[in-house]
């Protein structure tokens, strides 16, 4: 039996600005267990990103972790401290951050960047980290890697950018590597090439991955699992097959509505979610997607519903579920 590699339970996470408290996460459980793919989707503002911070330790000022855990491989993250931390992050879990741009330094060689990682994490001497560098540029697809080496990152295409930002990510072969949008800036070949790159890599390694986005097409054929996400809360999660060909929460189905379909009819037009999302300074009392619903009930607007259990791997927070359930049973003993 796998083991479980990361557990959230109850997770709350707020900024605390000068306008007042953003709820950025608001009791958030999620798991995974040793080899799995997990997919977080949902739309800018729903809190994947900063999730994703909260388990590398990375919450930055002015946010706060203010109940909850997360447990990630035998670690307590959420009581370790940065000193602490710095000994498991890029050793033990990695992140590809959503802009190779930003993320890689543009005053240090790539080369620098990579054996950087590698004299922090491991006893490697610096010709011994030269050559790893190499077979790392080499593993993930980069040309030449002697001469990519030498070069800052504005030398480099977007793509070569992201490739070595996912060779920093696996310097250390990492347990648990979390890609952040890491085919946003990239045009549609070259992002097939980088999703089929970090599969092959999970296979080689044996790696666990959780891939972040707002794109369902994207995790369709990648993730074992998926989880979504909408204004700081988890509102499904289900396996691949459950979530795109039985979606239970009326947000997950705008979100399918929402995607391209290659036996559409001609013509037809994309269904968008229409309305804008919560304000996470004053969150409403009930489901979060409720303003824009189409199904909203008045106990929609006032109370968050409970989790409604639709298989062993499937569940989802709706008042419909539950509207459903109540209906089913008065019929049966009728």
């Amino acid at each position: 039996m796998r083991k479980t590699l990361l557990d959230i339970k109850n997770l709350r996470l707020s900024f605390f600005t000068p306008a007042g408290e953003v709820k950025a996460l608001n009791d958030i459980s999620i798991s995974m267990q040793e080899g799995d793919v997990l997919g977080i989707v949902g739309e800018s503002g729903s809190g994947k990103s900063v999730t994703a911070s909260a388990i590398m330790g990375l919450t930055a000022y002015p946010g706060k972790i203010i109940g909850g855990t997360i447990d990630f491989n035998g670690h307590r993250i959420n009581e370790m401290s940065e000193k602490e931390m710095r000994k498991i992050r890029g050793k033990e879990v990695s992140m590809i951050f959503q802009d190779p741009m930003t993320s890689l330094n543009p005053v240090y060689t790539i080369g620098n960047q990579i054996m950087e990682v590698l004299k922090l994490h491991t006893d490697l001497n610096k010709q011994q980290a030269y050559e790893r560098s190499v077979e790392l540029l080499k593993l993930v697809g980069i040309n030449e890697p002697e001469k990519r080496l030498k070069q800052y990152p504005h030398e480099l295409s977007g793509g070569m950018r992201q490739r070595v930002m996912i060779a920093i990510g696996l310097a250390c072969e990492p347990k648990l590597l979390i890609a952040d949008e890491p085919t946003t800036a990239l045009d549609v070949t070259i992002q097939a090439q980088i999703l089929e790159l970090m599969m092959e890599l999970k296979n080689k390694i044996n790696m666990s991955i959780i891939m972040i986005t707002h794109d369902l097409g994207i995790v369709a054929n990648m993730c074992d699992k998926i989880v979504v996400m909408y204004a700081g809360k988890v509102v499904e999660t289900g396996t691949a097959d459950e979530i795109f060909y039985n979606p239970k929460h009326e947000y997950t189905k705008g979100l399918l509505r929402s995607i391209p379909k290659l036996d559409s009819e001609k013509h037809e037009k994309l269904i968008p979610i229409e309305g804008t999302p919560v304000d996470l300074l004053n969150p409403p009392a009930g489901c979060p997607f409720a303003p824009r619903c189409g199904q909203c009930m008045k106990i929609c607007l006032k109370r968050m519903p409970e989790f409604t259990e639709l298989s062993d791997t499937h569940k989802s927070a709706c008042w419909m579920l539950q509207k459903e359930a109540f209906e089913q049973k008065r019929r049966e003993e009728k």
